[in-house]
């Protein structure tokens, strides 16, 4: 399972970091980060997926 978040964090990181841990504190910074820049909210859901 953490094959298929990792290749949605890729493509789309808010929903990768939504599978992970839900509609939190997480999923909207990634969500942030990704409008502000596509690459920061990749790196955040991966971090975010791998981390646990």
């Amino acid at each position: 399972m953490d094959i298929i978040r990792v290749l949605l964090a890729i493509l789309v990181p808010p929903l990768g970091v939504f599978l992970q841990v839900g509609i939190g504190l997480h999923f909207w910074l990634n969500l942030l980060l990704t409008l502000l820049g596509y690459v920061p909210g990749i790196i955040h859901a991966l971090w975010v997926i791998l981390r646990k």
